[in-house]
């Protein structure tokens, strides 16, 4: 197991270093000054000089991502250049929402993308599958946006059962903070819960019609074992990157949730650093939802290799 998580490593910290790299690399393709959009319209081509020298921008660019890189080593991500606050720490009072309405997001996906999965997978046929994989199509072509408006709508300003604007920290308020990710998580894990599902209904058709099936069946062993003990096993292995897919999917469309639910997180501060121009924020959050990206795909890597032996490195 240790040399499967090695392996994947191996593949994980290049790809960091890429993304490091592009990150860095793209804020040079933005148009404009940082300096000027930081000062205004009435700035003169002297007071943008001045601020371009006291931000650095004036230095070479390999000069600037040798340091870029020596903060990174030490896990400082630089400066803002309009609040002058650490980004690291602009990131830290922003992360706990986001990634709550995230991970909300996925659990609500996992649960009703796997169980509606299996249920339609060992029923292929019967109205229940019918019904249920066409309400998977609609999940998966509802805007998450316009799911959110009509949830908060129904949910919250008409019957008054759950708060419209939902963030409260857990440390605050840790029940509060539950009921305040109900719709923010239903409303991202709808979309992904439809697409595991699908997934995973073709991945227990596909392992019940194997010959081991009928070889179990012969044997005497019983249908329920059957079907959750082997046909289930067998069936995640592929839905497990499906899994991986979503978790994706779910972040970016994180960010356009957030102002849905009025969510103080990375969103609205990716948003207003990149009209700002304010580059150590946009790589910041961008070198983050990488990460988590990676770290994502290389959890279910590992979770692949323990389901399936074959999938580990000799």
């Amino acid at each position: 197991m240790g040399k499967l998580v090695l392996y994947r490593l191996g593949f994980a910290i290049p790809q960091l270093l890429v993304v490091s790299v592009v990150v860095f690399s793209l804020t040079y393709l933005v148009p404009g000054s940082p300096a000027a959009a930081i000062l205004g319209v009435s700035a003169t081509p002297e007071s943008i000089a001045l601020v371009e020298e006291q931000l650095g921008l004036n230095r070479p660019a390999g000069e600037r991502l040798l340091e870029w890189f020596g903060g990174l080593v030490q896990g400082d991500l630089g400066t803002a250049y309009r609040s002058g606050l650490p980004v690291t720490e602009m990131l830290a009072q922003r992360i706990p929402a986001t990634l709550s309405m995230i991970l909300g997001g996925m659990v609500v996906a996992i649960v009703i993308g796997v169980g509606v999965g299996v249920y339609t997978g060992t029923r292929p046929g019967t109205k229940a599958d019918r019904l249920l994989t066409g309400g998977t199509v609609l999940g998966i072509a509802i805007p998450e946006f316009w799911l959110g408006i009509l949830l908060t709508t129904v949910f919250a300003a008409q019957l008054g059962w759950l708060p419209i604007i939902g963030w409260v920290p857990f440390t605050v308020d840790p029940w509060g903070w539950f009921v305040g990710l109900i719709l923010p998580s239903l409303t991202l894990g709808i979309t992904g819960g439809a697409i595991i599902a699908r997934q995973t209904r073709a991945s227990m058709v596909r392992a019940l019609a194997a010959p081991y099936t009928d070889t179990l069946t012969a044997a005497g062993v019983p249908r329920w074992k059957i079907l959750y003990q082997y046909g289930v096993k067998n069936a995640m292995v592929p839905v497990l990157a499906s899994i991986g897919v979503v978790f994706a999917i779910l972040i970016g469309v994180s960010f356009v949730i957030e102002k849905v639910f009025s969510f103080p997180g990375l969103g609205s501060l990716m948003l207003t650093s990149t009209i700002g121009q304010d580059f150590p924020v946009v790589q910041g959050v961008v070198l983050f939802t990488a990460t988590l990206v990676i770290a994502v795909n290389l959890l279910i890597d590992i979770l692949y290799g323990l389901i399936n032996p074959q999938a580990r490195p000799a």
